[in-house]
């Protein structure tokens, strides 16, 4: 038995929306789907069919098909008969859509989590300065507006001299 099969009774405790929650990010695999909001719905019938709703960061993401296939697979593992993945573009996804685990997470991993831009009401939340996910300070500075994805940016701290990637805010 592989890591990704699970016994039936197994699967009776753990829904099809735990078992999609916890796949991991192929670009961020320090955070799971769920942690970065982009799972939006899994429903689960009584013929062993689920059907999961997932929306990309951004309209092009090319981790969109490895999701997929991940999505697939660990559903089948656990006993799940068909898997249908539907791609979602509205609304678009947001960096407010991560959750406070998953910005945890991050920032223990040395990536800068993006400013929150939820309002309620009142004014816009203008992020002066980044701080460093290392040592924590506000002296950082962009060196690329793209890093090693599109959706984070490069940075380096001025203090501890460290470089890191921080997560766009959209």
């Amino acid at each position: 038995m592989n890591d990704l099969t699970l016994s039936t009774s197994a699967v009776r405790s753990r829904s099809a929306w735990e078992i999609a929650a916890a796949v991991p990010d192929p670009e961020l695999p320090v955070v799971t789907i769920g942690d970065l909001g982009i799972l939006r719905d899994v429903t689960e019938n009584d013929t062993g069919c689920v059907h999961v709703q997932i929306t990309p960061t951004y309209s092009g993401c090319p981790a969109v098909e490895t999701i997929r296939a991940d999505l697939v697979e660990r559903l089948t593992c656990a006993g799940f008969r068909r898997v249908d993945v539907e791609l979602v573009l509205w609304p678009a996804w947001t960096t407010d859509w991560i959750t406070e685990r998953g910005r945890v997470r991050l920032q223990e991993h040395g990536i800068a989590p993006p400013a929150s831009t939820r309002t309620l009401g009142g004014p816009v939340a203008v992020e002066i300065a980044v701080r460093c996910p290392r040592c924590g300070s506000p002296e950082t500075r962009e060196v690329s507006r793209f890093g090693s994805t599109a959706c984070k940016a490069l940075r380096v701290c001025r203090s501890c001299r460290e470089p890191f990637d921080h997560v766009k805010p959209i």
